[in-house]
């Protein structure tokens, strides 16, 4: 099935192009339009033949006039375009290495996604257009691992086939993790050898049975393991072998985001994919930023630049909103994985050892007397223990001073720092309960606090919170979410505060049952709403049979679960049901995004801060991090740095623990 978004033009005729090219660039000024209209409407091997006919009637070189004519981003573009996809590869790779400097960037985007054959027609080309030999070119301008790698690659020998042993599955996967994650230094020639060489289905389950015996994803060790370009060469190599459409949709979507656009990049990609899987990329962009490639574009660029750009793209997939199945495949795969995988939960806030409470207690009393507090010796020993241990201090404090320890602490301290260190004394049940307090009192309510931590608690924690609450505010939680919301949002949490999910295994016959209610929007039974269905399974179902649900429902609608209740569902309903699902399919990933979303842009939520990483701490806060290095390419640990100052720096890089 062609992928591509520019056909071939029915009833070409090359003569007749060359000639209405040549009009519109005949006399003062040219006609854009035109030009642009007739370029982006024909196929690169149109294209080539409108120039062979534009030297025979004019005696003259199109690429030559185009250039003339034309100017900037637009004139880059469009005289890409006119190039054989080879031969643009090529002038990509010149223009990376020539000058002062290297674009590395171009040179791992185009040697790690290109196929076999693209390799081969691209080295040809070089060699055609330049004289030059392209692998000395590279071996000149490169160094180290980073050259060994692209030398590889350009010998363009991946293997091809789709036989794959099971056997050198778990060999290649037993031996990556030998040549990185459990060897003192690594061994990069193992990595070289293995990404460099195997066919990418064969890959793909490398990657699975890896991520199974390691409990990390292949590339958080790469990033771990590896640096610099090496490094980013590397990764670009996994995702290419993961889904060369979801590479390039990351690609776009950051030559786009933020201020300033990265030009190259756009002309290069869309010109190059044009006619090989745009619409794959368009689809994985639409399912991964929630917003169409054609609507960024739109936003993004102007003018001619702009027209032709989108002629590419070829269609806007926020008007029909539609989902196609190389998306949904990506999405499956996604959840078979998350079935699999037995991730150890670690939180970053271990015992201490030497632990001694009276110890700790007159350390405190000393930090606080007098005048003055000494702040770092409070977040020295409040970080540093279990909350287990910091329970134990409060009584020791009492014992010894007669003293309330949260009194004491309240008095001393202020700000964001005073809410953190008071959250670490709470346990975690009372915590949870103070915070939920909070959204529900007084005038509005913050529901997005009541959604992530009712959405994410399980039934343990549930009942303690429940517990938690009647004692300090002597009435019932579930009172005061019912009171303080409505409708279905009301009763969604109503039956999340039960803490009464089923705890038992996946039931196949089950699952395909609740996927078809889910999925079975017009159900002539309409007294049941779409949010009662919903509500029906997602609250009361166990994880592990969730995840088998969200399976069968993509079957059934080559939809992802969180697309359809995006698609149907708004405000706070949406929320809550898309929170569980997230929390289903990675809890990690959940609080990383919300954490990165508290810290990004302007100003920073110093509330969710908190909250997440004193509720998380001696939970998975270890995990949160390695998930947050995948999600942002940036370490948890450096934004905190970033984003924060002072003490509260201090004590929330203290819970962070290590840099990633």
């Amino acid at each position: 099935v062609y992928r591509g978004s520019v056909k071939d033009f029915p009833g070409f005729d090359a003569s007749q192009d060359a000639e209405a090219l040549y009009n519109a660039m005949k006399g003062f000024g040219s006609d854009k339009e035109a030009i642009l209209d007739l370029i982006t409407s024909r196929s690169n091997k149109q294209r080539v033949e409108v120039c062979q006919a534009y030297k025979s009637l004019y005696g003259k070189d199109l690429i030559a006039d185009l250039k003339y004519e034309l100017t900037g981003k637009f004139e880059r573009l469009i005289v890409s375009l006119m190039r054989p996809p080879a031969y643009s590869d090529a002038k990509e790779i010149k223009d990376a290495i020539a000058g002062i400097g290297t674009d590395e960037k171009c040179l791992i985007e185009i040697l790690a996604s290109r196929t076999n054959q693209e390799i081969h027609d691209l080295v040809a080309a070089y060699k055609d257009a330049y004289e030059r030999d392209l692998e000395a070119d590279v071996v000149g301008d490169t160094s180290g691992h980073f050259k060994k790698m692209l030398v590889v690659l350009l010998q363009g020998t991946r293997e091809e086939d789709d036989v794959v042993s099971e056997d050198l599955v778990e060999q290649d996967a037993k031996d990556l993790l030998e040549a990185g994650e459990l060897k003192w230094g690594t061994d990069e020639a193992q990595f070289i050898y293995i990404l460099g060489r195997r066919s990418k289905q064969h890959l793909r389950l490398v990657f699975d049975e890896y991520l199974k015996i390691s409990g990390k994803p292949i590339e958080r060790s790469i990033r771990a393991e590896l640096s610099g370009d090496f490094e980013k060469l590397m990764l670009a190599v996994v995702k290419c072998v993961r889904s060369t459409a979801e590479y390039f949709a990351e690609r776009l979507y950051k030559a786009m985001k933020g201020l300033g656009t990265r030009d190259n990049t756009l002309i290069r990609i869309m010109v190059s994919r044009s006619e090989i899987d745009m619409l794959d990329i368009r689809e994985v962009f639409r399912t991964k930023y929630e917003k169409s490639l054609y609507n960024m574009i739109k936003e993004d660029t102007s003018g001619e630049y702009k027209k032709a750009l989108l002629k590419l793209c070829g269609g806007d997939d926020d008007a029909a909103g539609e989902f196609f199945p190389e998306a949904a495949q990506v999405a499956y795969r996604m959840w078979e994985l998350s079935a699999v995988v037995k991730v150890e939960l670690r939180g970053t806030v271990q015992p201490t050892g030497s632990f001694n409470d009276d110890g700790d207690a007159q350390v405190l009393r000393k930090a606080m007397k007098g005048l003055g507090t000494d702040e770092g010796a409070i977040i020295e020993v409040l970080t540093q223990r279990s909350n287990a241990q910091r329970q134990q201090i409060l009584k020791a404090y009492k014992a010894h001073y007669g003293r309330d320890l949260m009194a004491d602490l309240k008095s001393e301290l202020s700000g964001s720092l005073a809410k953190l260190i008071l959250g670490l004394m709470l346990t975690p049940a009372q915590y949870d309960a103070n915070q939920l307090r909070k959204a529900v009192e007084g005038a509005g309510t913050d529901e997005s606090v009541l959604i992530e931590i009712m959405a994410t608690r399980n039934n343990q924690e549930i009942a303690a919170i429940n517990e938690a609450y009647q004692e300090a505010y002597h009435k019932r939680l579930e009172d005061d979410l019912s009171s303080d919301t409505s409708g279905h949002f009301k009763r969604i949490l109503v039956s999340l505060a039960l803490g009464n999910r089923d705890e038992g295994p996946e039931n196949l016959t089950q699952a395909h049952e609740d996927a078809k209610k889910l999925a079975d929007v017009s159900s002539n039974d309409s007294s049941d709403s779409l949010e009662t269905r919903f509500l029906s399974i997602l609250c009361t179902r166990s994880y592990p049979h969730l995840r088998r649900v969200f399976q069968e429902f993509i079957k059934m609608t080559n939809h992802d679960v969180e697309h359809a209740i995006r698609k149907r569902m708004s405000g706070d309903v949406r929320d809550a049901f898309v929170a569980i699902v997230r929390s289903v399919k990675n809890k990690p990933a959940f609080f990383a995004d919300k954490l990165y979303k508290s810290m990004k842009g302007a100003g920073t939520d110093e509330r969710t801060l908190t909250r997440i990483m004193v509720s998380r701490s001696e939970i998975d806060l270890f995990n949160i991090r390695g998930e947050f290095m995948d999600l942002f390419d940036k370490s948890l640990h450096r934004m905190i740095e970033k984003d924060t100052s002072g003490d509260y720096r201090k004590a929330l890089l203290a819970l962070c623990g290590g840099e990633d």
